[in-house]
């Protein structure tokens, strides 16, 4: 049994549909619901769990063959770091306690830094916590998803500029879709390594972008010209509370930006394992901007 936390997200949803196209028993971990059918179609069975509940955290894990754990980031909440450690906290306790022969850790880019990376320290606290798990542990780390573009396309093209926090302009930084990162994951929970140590892989694109790159692509998808802009570093911290950012939210935002600015979110140096995936940008902007209009097109 293929235990897959965060199965309606994009990555788990792939993974999820992955393994129960080769055939294997899953079982989805969703949060309400309303999003039990869509997997029952699939075959799988459906359990709800709230990843702040120990009891129902380690329901979903029993019996579980290999698990798939992520740390969704709460989009509302005021305090998101200390929400995601104490998901964290939930999950591995769960699993120290009634350990699965293997789990799969969504993680990220610069997850191996202990300071300094904003938002990427909260996969560093995952990691940790899971390394002590008497389990086969693989360690997914994934460059930025090309999805994550998705809640800015609008602004851009209304603004007529791709507005970027990526310094310089022409900076190639690696991203991937997350289509791929849910086969990938797949592959991984497949393959039963005989080591207990950790597994890092690492998963990112065809190849890199620069904000140049985004703006280019975007152009060519909406048949509009759209330069990138650079968005001034003193202006980053007013532009994001006016947002409606609180003040924490926006020093992780902040300080993930300036380290990718500053060239410490890749790989590890010592990550052996690299895996590609095939999905480029310009297939996402596609399918972002035509689901975009699909939102707007009156019933």
């Amino acid at each position: 049994m293929f235990v897959i936390f965060g199965a309606s997200g994009k990555v788990g949803s792939v993974t999820a549909t992955k393994l129960r196209e080769a055939g294997h028993a899953v079982r989805a971990v969703i949060r309400n619901e309303t999003q039990a059918q869509r997997f029952a179609a699939l075959g799988c069975e459906t359990v709800m769990a709230d990843l702040t509940d120990p009891d129902s955290v380690r329901a979903a894990i029993r019996g579980a063959d290999a698990v798939q754990m992520l740390c969704p980031l709460p989009a509302h909440d005021p305090d998101p770091e200390t929400m995601m450690h104490t998901m964290i906290d939930v999950a591995a306790d769960a699993l120290r306690a009634d350990p699965p022969p293997a789990v799969l850790a969504l993680s990220d880019y610069g997850a191996e830094l202990p300071e300094g990376t904003g938002l990427t320290l909260i996969f560093h606290y995952l990691e940790t916590r899971l390394r002590s798990i008497p389990t086969r542990l693989t360690l997914l780390r994934s460059a930025e998803h090309m999805q994550n573009w998705g809640h800015q396309l609008p602004m851009f093209l209304d603004k007529g500029c791709v507005v970027s926090l990526h310094h310089p302009l022409n900076k190639a930084f690696p991203t991937v879709a997350t289509q791929d990162v849910g086969s990938i994951a797949a592959e991984l929970l497949l393959d039963r390594p005989a080591s207990i140590m950790p597994r890092i892989v690492s998963v990112e694109g065809p190849h890199r972008v620069s904000a140049t790159e985004v703006a280019r692509v975007l152009s060519e998808v909406s048949q509009r010209e759209i330069p990138a802009v650079e968005f001034p570093r003193d202006q980053w911290n007013a532009a994001l509370l006016h947002a409606g950012m609180n003040e924490r939210r926006v020093k992780l935002v902040t300080e993930l930006y300036d380290a990718h600015n500053a060239g410490l979110i890749d790989i590890e140096a010592n990550t052996t394992e690299r895996r590609f995936g095939t999905t480029t940008l310009a297939e996402v902007f596609s399918s972002l901007l035509a689901a975009s209009d699909a939102d707007r097109t009156p019933a």
